[in-house]
């Protein structure tokens, strides 16, 4: 059970490299398509351990696609979209451009440590964007040191999120 519990916490946190990319396309509100790609320079996970299936495309390195929305307070605030972080995770150092962001994000509970966030946007609707994590993984009773590097392109879709809900709001320090 805590094994699945640290993938959706790390699954959150990799989810937030394409929700902060792209947020900034012409910062249009409505449905965006987020395509991540993961790579783990130290991953929480032994070899040959059955990882839960949520979890298991955003572990092996292959690209995983999500529907977003994004609300015009999300743009207002932070210039991007972020990721639900379930309250473990927070905002800091927050640089807004003509062109783009950057920021910390700094994570406690079942994940732990600091990322390096930034998101570049064009005129045509679309965004890359980067985060870079070092920290460790609650893995049961032992805390496993963990690195990974998320990049994402990000595509406005609709100004109409449909039946797709918006996070909640990280906090900000």
């Amino acid at each position: 059970m805590r094994v699945r519990s640290a993938a959706l916490a790390v699954s959150a946190g990799i989810l937030f490299c394409g929700m902060f990319a792209k947020a900034q396309g012409p910062r249009k509100p409505g449905l965006w398509e987020i395509t991540t790609t993961t790579t783990w320079q130290k991953t929480p996970f032994p070899a040959g351990m059955q990882m839960p299936p949520q979890a298991a495309a955003m572990f092996n390195g292959a690209p995983h696609t999500i529907q977003y929305c994004l609300t015009q307070q999300m743009i207002d605030k932070f210039g991007a979209a972020l990721p639900q972080s379930r309250g473990a995770c927070t905002v800091a150092n927050l640089q807004k451009s003509s062109d783009g962001m950057t920021a910390d994000w700094i994570c406690t509970g079942a994940m732990s440590g600091k990322g390096s966030l930034e998101s570049h946007f064009s005129d045509d609707g679309t965004a890359k964007g980067k985060v870079h994590f070092v920290g460790t993984m609650q893995m049961g009773a032992n805390s496993t040191p963990i690195e990974w590097t998320a990049e994402s392109t990000s595509v406005f879709k609709s100004s109409d999120c449909g039946s797709v809900q918006p996070p909640p709001l990280p906090n900000t320090q």
